[in-house]
């Protein structure tokens, strides 16, 4: 964002006003050319199949109304107690509260939240008017859990769109910098708001971190290593060792290809990447290509083939070794869990010595928030906008997965940016967030619909690669599962209900904490725990797992270390990166990350 915000306030407020909207004039006249006829067809444009759900709860609402008179009636209730405790507030009487947020929720932290009469009164019947709403849809018998669940989703959506802190009339701390800066904050956050749109191109793009603070290869993402190996789909990176010996399998990390891969090399002190370099793994990580429509018909079968199975055998090859200790994070354990299915199918298992899955899907039948927009109707949109373009534009999934968290990820940056006219704070996970990658339409396609929408994979001869029919069950490799127990895009159990039906000797493992937060854990921060229980019985199901798991302090990653020990081999002279064969073509982190969507 600009610099002039910084500059002392300018006194003749309505001129601002008047250069700041003729800025705004040519990109909003833009974003109507562009998309000003995409929903001019009919009144019934109905992106997430909202109005045959909507119907449904109607009509199951109808069959059992007592539940949701019930609710109203409690909500009239707890409103006229709501007044009540308001009154003796004001009247300087002593009051309790009637509705309380999360100790999680961040909107309410101002204390006039509390200490005014009158904010408290507006946050406590927000707060009962949006579970009263939430609990009506969660009540109702009767209704698809998917269309419940789609409905229960976009009904917290609404929720937080409208909460009080979300207008500035409303919002203490708004309207107190707008007193105290004599309207500058609101100046520099319609400033924020059209930066955000040029720099979409039309698109709002909310700014979530201050994106010149960080550049790929200069203070993130600076392990010392190699590219390799290059195709049209990765660049492997190979590392230079930081110990005199090292061990003889090494080490090949399969990121998402969702993000890119530095979320396992963002600085030196949380590099999972160096890390494992230090304790004297040879390491290798794919770095997945951002693609155009040149590989629109790359396919799910392409990954594994020109991705996984590639690499592992360029780091064999490199190494002089006959196979490697895998991996996979998110997909890239979707992947590579796809891979050893292929590899049990041909005979060739030998090839992944261990299998480490960080927040892995392989039964998609509780795969989470994701789900509701995985239907039919939505997918063949979503099959027609790659046709046309050859791949799913990065900044959708972004989108997508900023609906999950919408209060964190959308309307705190709303409130901050253009509100209270500040800058984001410096982030790198943010800008690691925000640095989105296309999807090949060919991939994305048959991975929502084979993986989220038919649950194929977790299915006997439900996948076919290269001419295999995959059953995961016969997949016989040690493998180490790594969950999170507040993880909204690979719930545990559904993780450990996929664990379950791998053969071999397994481990599961759950870490405190989300999605990245508790993987990229390095044990020097002596951050959040973990839970053990070496006990799998097949008949087991998640919670009993739990149950009589130990608590552990710290990081999974010091477990890890010890158990990836037994397949890396003795130790060896370190290596020297690359080969004849396979030579380095240009110092990490490469070319291919540094291509933005």
């Amino acid at each position: 964002m600009s610099d002039k915000k910084q500059q002392p306030p300018v006194n003749d407020f309505a001129q601002q006003m008047v250069e700041i909207l003729d800025r705004l004039r040519p990109v909003m006249k833009d974003y109507v050319l562009k998309h000003g006829g995409q929903r001019s067809e009919g009144t019934n444009w109905d992106p997430f199949q909202l109005h045959n759900v909507w119907s449904n709860f109607l009509q199951a609402a109808g069959k059992n109304p007592t539940k949701l008179i019930d609710l109203q009636v409690e909500y009239l209730q707890n409103m006229t107690h709501l007044w009540q405790e308001s009154t003796r507030k004001f009247l300087g009487e002593t009051s309790q509260s009637i509705a309380s947020p999360e100790k999680s929720d961040k909107r309410f932290r101002d204390p006039l939240w509390n200490d005014n009469v009158v904010f408290d009164f507006i946050k406590q019947s927000y707060l009962l008017t949006s579970r009263m709403m939430q609990n009506a849809v969660r009540s109702v018998d009767g209704l698809d859990p998917k269309e419940k669940a789609k409905l229960d989703f976009h009904t917290r959506q609404f929720v937080d769109s409208i909460s009080p802190s979300n207008f500035a009339i409303t919002n203490p701390e708004v309207l107190r910098e707008t007193l105290n800066s004599k309207g500058q904050n609101l100046i520099h956050g319609l400033e924020n708001l059209v930066e955000d749109l040029e720099r979409g191109g039309g698109n709002l793009e909310i700014s979530k971190t201050q994106y010149d603070a960080y550049e790929v290869g200069k203070n993130i993402a600076v392990t010392k290593g190699s590219v390799v190996f290059r195709n049209d789909l990765i660049e492997l990176i190979q590392y230079a060792p930081s110990t005199d010996k090292t061990y003889a399998t090494p080490l090949l990390i399969i990121p998402p290809w969702i993000n890119k891969y530095y979320i396992l090399d963002m600085r030196p002190d949380n590099s999972f990447v160096k890390w494992a370099v230090d304790q004297g793994h040879t390491v290798f990580v794919i770095s997945w290509v951002n693609p155009d429509e040149k590989l629109a018909k790359k396919s799910f079968e392409s990954y594994v083939n020109e991705g996984l199975l590639q690499a592992a055998d360029v780091a064999c090859a490199i190494t002089q070794e006959k196979s490697v200790n895998a991996v996979g994070y998110c997909i890239g354990g979707t992947l590579l869990t796809t891979a050893l299915a292929y590899l049990a199918a041909v005979k060739k298992e030998h090839k992944i010595a261990s299998a480490t899955f960080l927040t892995t899907l392989i039964d998609f039948e509780e795969a989470g928030d994701l789900q509701i927009f995985i239907d039919e109707a939505q997918l063949n949109v979503l099959d027609q906008k790659m046709k046309e373009k050859g791949f799913l534009e990065g900044r959708e999934l972004r989108n997508t997965f900023s609906l999950l968290r919408a209060n964190d990820l959308i309307w705190s940056f709303v409130v901050n940016n253009y509100m209270l006219g500040k800058e984001p704070f410096p982030f790198d996970l943010l800008y690691w967030n925000d640095d989105s990658t296309n999807m090949p339409a060919a991939m994305h396609s048959f991975y929502l619909r084979n993986m989220y929408q038919n649950n194929l994979l977790c299915k006997k001869n439900g996948i076919i690669i290269n001419n295999q029919k995959l059953d995961v069950r016969n997949i016989a490799t040690r493998s180490y599962f790594l969950s999170t127990k507040e993880d909204h895009i690979a719930p545990w159990k559904a993780t450990y209900e996929g664990m379950m039906l791998l053969g071999g000797d397994k481990k599961f493992v759950l870490s405190a904490s989300g999605h990245v937060a508790g993987v990229v854990n390095p044990p020097e921060l002596k951050k959040y725990h973990y839970w053990l229980n070496t006990n799998l019985d097949d008949r087991q199901h998640a919670d009993e797992w739990l149950q009589d798991a130990t608590q552990h302090d710290g990081s999974w990653w010091l477990d890890w270390a010890k158990w990836i020990e037994k397949t890396s081999g003795k130790k060896v002279s370190r290596r020297a990166i690359g080969s004849k064969e396979f030579p380095a073509l240009c110092p990490a982190p490469g070319t291919y990350v540094k291509k933005k969507a």
